[in-house]
């Protein structure tokens, strides 16, 4: 049996209003799907991060879009946000937090940190010119394995 995935695409501008409306959807597709409430506080922080950083660094000038993608699976959801502005550089530098003291995190960069700590797959394209795209994955553990 190949297993479906569904599609659910939100674009809008990069905005820093916008971001509630990116976290509302979250909670209704996560929901559904049977994610805890603490599982999907979890993922609102996540993506509220990488939308952020979307609406802080992508676009110089103010205007642009970001696009967000659900991916309903069985037993997971990936979420992407993808924006075309100006890649964030440093993104390709960053590591797990977990071999480094807090104090040697960057203002401000924390963000990145937070996502793979919430998350249980992160990863981030830069490509030239085409802006940065975040995908974060979330498995969903049912009931009978949460125990």
């Amino acid at each position: 049996m190949i297993d479906e995935v569904q599609k659910i695409v939100i674009s809008l501008p990069a905005h820093a209003e916008y971001v509630d409306i990116v976290r509302l959807n979250l909670y209704g597709v996560a929901s559904k799907m049977g994610f805890s409430y603490e599982e999907i506080e979890d993922m609102k922080v996540a993506v509220s991060e990488a939308c952020n950083n979307s609406v802080l660094y992508a676009y110089k000038d103010g205007a642009g879009m970001m696009e967000v993608v659900f991916e309903v699976q069985n037993d997971a959801l990936s979420i992407t946000v993808k924006d075309e502005g100006e890649s964030f550089e440093s993104w390709g530098e960053r590591s797990a937090l977990h071999d480094k003291d807090l104090s040697d995190a960057q203002i401000g960069g924390l963000g990145f940190y937070l996502m793979q700590a919430l998350m249980d797959d992160v990863s981030v394209v830069n490509e030239a010119g085409k802006g940065t795209k975040v995908v974060m994955t979330r498995r969903l553990v049912k009931s009978e394995e949460r125990v």
